[in-house]
């Protein structure tokens, strides 16, 4: 057979289980996270019980195990969930971004401060819906910013978020007339399209960062500008020396660690 189709033959029974109803107690949890540079313990935020859910089954059934931080950042974040990386790096690393997607749990409460656990995905061009991988996960490492980089970076995600929620609207109208039948021209679907935005504007407003946001960034650190559109999904409560150190490996130029850094395990301890 295939070597790439044995490879995806298990994936394919693992996203048939994600399918499945998700389990119950799963509040509180805690997970730990073995890797060949130290542990991390990290807790789940029971307010996004989808990522939570999904990310408990997979640690459950061992997914994670000899998988690779494959993507590392200084000062920005660790990467890790592709499950093409359990055999090692490659010189050419497919992105398996694409396996299985779930919907965006995005909360106000949860940030990018140093040590949030959030989702990786698609970007907004093709994923307009910011729907999360099924997989991959980062840890951010940050940095500190000022009140001006922070003022910068909720210009940015403001930005960010009107391109989103414009073009997801545009596919919404258009999808929308064309099952009924009554397909609408472009410039029809653009003015649909911006009244509905408009309203969305005046209801909701732009998006602004909380004290408590703008101090954790100005003295622990994080990554601002990635708020309001990535899942944020758990934090780290130990081993914030071991996301240091691995964010600290050399790394190619395209950001894969010269040396592997693998988790050997991850398992739940509450």
């Amino acid at each position: 057979m295939n070597t790439i189709i044995k490879r995806f033959l298990p994936l394919a029974f693992l996203f048939s289980l994600i399918s499945c109803d998700a389990p119950g107690g799963n509040e509180n949890t805690k997970v730990l996270i073995k890797t060949t540079a130290g542990d991390i313990t990290i807790r789940l935020y029971d307010g996004t019980p989808l990522h939570r859910d999904n990310f408990i089954r997979l640690v459950n059934m061992g997914f994670y195990d000899g998988i690779s931080f494959h993507r590392v950042i200084k000062d920005f974040m660790i990467q890790a969930g592709d499950p093409l990386t359990r055999s090692g790096l490659t010189k050419i690393q497919s992105d398996s971004l694409s396996t299985y997607t779930i919907p965006a749990e995005i909360r106000k409460e949860y940030y990018h401060k140093k040590g949030a656990l959030a989702a990786a995905r698609e970007g907004n061009d093709v994923n307009p819906e910011m729907r999360s991988s099924g997989t991959q996960f980062y840890i951010v490492q940050g940095k500190k910013y000022t009140d001006q980089d922070i003022a910068a970076a909720a210009e940015r995600i403001n930005s960010n978020l009107k391109q989103i929620i414009f073009s997801r609207l545009i596919r919404q109208i258009a999808d929308s007339a064309r099952r009924a039948g009554t397909p609408l021209q472009e410039s029809e679907v653009q003015e649909k399209a911006s009244l509905k935005m408009f309203d969305y504007l005046t209801s909701q407003g732009d998006f602004k960062f909380t004290d408590e946001q703008v101090n954790a960034y100005k003295t622990t650190g994080g990554v601002p500008r990635l708020d309001g559109t990535y899942t944020v999904f758990g934090e780290v409560t130990e081993g914030f020396d071991v996301v240091d150190k691995i964010a600290s490996v050399p790394t190619d130029a395209s950001d894969k660690p010269v040396t592997d850094v693998k988790i050997l395990k991850i398992k739940i301890v509450r």
